[in-house]
């Protein structure tokens, strides 16, 4: 079998691939510049003779794959496989496996990091620090940077995932009580404490967004909930601009109706005005859609796709292929 990968793939992951299935071509996006489009794909992959294909961001198409319904499987270094369509794959038996919670730990990280960023002034301490502002005998820093403690605060999750139970189980030693709404998962323990919705957004001092885009997720956080946050409260979105009702939430930020805001997604990236009316806000701690983006992440998305592709293949009985090749 010969597996393209066009995903970021360290050397350890490609021997294991190519000792157990023959031949691995490698040809990394980055390489390109950019994730290759439907024409490039199919064009790569033809010429390759491509059995499965490994991507991370490519837009792998109902074109794609109805042009290669050989391919045995198509391996996804994401979260979720939304640049595959998955109806098209089905339809011709292809095996999609995509990796959920590679980028856990380090979403986690970023949250706690930029929460407690925010909770203690860091950033416009700094600046002033930098715009040589201290004089002397001056208690000015001191008075106006006092920040809070994230110990004893209660952490409300709007999803309870990978990423949301990761940032759980970094939090609650501080500690902190963590209170979650997911309707499809129960509490794994109890250090957590399954809730409404809306007692999320009420009794909580941080209230974390982790959920995906669906039809049933798009606008879900909108004035009405957004309303009943504390005012001291702070609001962090890791997960998805579409999700949140995008000039609610500028509303609640511009006549402080809560404390701040920690985001990382936004409507539109790059981002418009609006967007950038938020960026810009003195309350708000905002980066470019980096909060999963660190070096290990690459490695725990092998770990994770390699896993998955071996008991696939073991399940088979072989490592050749187990779909008859179309002429």
């Amino acid at each position: 079998m010969r597996i393209l990968i066009t995903a970021p793939y360290n050397q350890k992951g490609q021997d294991i691939l190519s000792g157990k299935f023959g031949e691995v071509i490698y040809k990394p996006w980055k390489d390109n510049g950019r994730a290759f489009n439907e024409t490039e794909l199919n064009k790569l992959i033809d010429e390759t003779r491509a059995d499965a294909l490994i991507t991370e961001h490519d837009n792998v198409t109902a074109n794609v794959i109805n042009l290669h319904p050989e391919l045995q499987f198509i391996g996804v270094c994401r979260g979720t496989p939304s640049n595959v369509d998955l109806e098209a794959a089905k339809k011709s038996g292809i095996q999609v496996f995509y990796t959920p919670a590679r980028n856990a730990q380090a979403v986690a990280e970023l949250f706690i990091a930029n929460v407690i960023n925010l909770l203690r002034n860091t950033i416009p301490s700094w600046q002033w620090l930098t715009g040589e502002n201290w004089e002397e005998g001056a208690h000015t820093s001191y008075l106006q940077f006092k920040g809070n403690e994230l110990a004893g605060k209660t952490i409300g999750m709007v999803g309870f995932g990978a990423v949301g139970q990761r940032i759980a189980e970094m939090v609650k030693n501080f500690p902190c009580q963590i209170k979650f709404y997911d309707p499809y998962i129960e509490s794994p323990n109890t250090d957590y404490y399954k809730t409404s919705l809306e007692d999320v957004f009420k009794s909580s001092d941080i209230v974390s967004i982790h959920l995906p885009v669906n039809d049933q997720t798009i606008g879900m956080i909108d004035e009405k909930l957004i309303s009943i946050m504390k005012p001291e409260a702070i609001f962090v979105n890791t997960a998805r601009a579409s999700v949140v009702k995008r000039d609610d939430l500028l509303n609640a930020i511009e006549n402080n109706k809560i404390r701040g805001a920690v985001l990382d997604v936004f409507d539109f990236e790059p981002p418009d005005q609006k967007d950038y009316r938020l960026i810009n806000h003195p309350h708000v701690l905002a980066t470019p859609h980096t909060a999963g983006a660190t070096h290990e992440v690459e490695d725990h998305h092998v770990d994770i796709l390699n896993e998955r592709i071996l008991n696939w293949a073991s399940l088979n009985g072989n490592s050749n292929s187990t779909k008859k090749k179309i002429a």
